[in-house]
């Protein structure tokens, strides 16, 4: 999906040249590109001989859905848990912890 959201509408090979060799084989991006198209993640364009693949979803709202999904399954629903358990798995940089602590002050005055 990233690929698909950088560069735009792609083969799977551009694809799998963007993956390298952490991406496996063709075939195997080939089959998750499948699959990302059957629940709806990817559309597919096959007028020509060429299929070509593109983001069905916006970029914003599959990580929103994904968070969401992973604080469900993963932290009892609780924000405070995932938050916590992502800040001490990776440092942030004082950037990020700058956009945190404005982000939580925007949260503040939406909740007084």
């Amino acid at each position: 999906m990233q690929i698909l959201w950088r560069l735009g509408p792609s083969t799977v090979r551009r694809v799998h040249e963007e993956l390298g060799e952490a991406g496996g084989g063709y075939t195997s991006a080939l089959k998750v590109m499948q699959i990302m198209l059957e629940k709806g993640f990817l559309s597919r364009n096959d007028q020509n001989r060429t299929h070509v693949y593109a983001a069905a979803v916006p970029e914003a709202e599959a990580k929103r859905g994904l968070v969401r999904d992973l604080m469900e399954r993963a932290f009892g629903g609780s924000s405070k848990e995932l938050i916590v358990q992502a800040l001490s798995t990776q440092r942030a940089s004082p950037e990020e912890l700058l956009e945190i602590k404005k982000l939580i002050e925007e949260m503040e005055g939406k909740n007084s």
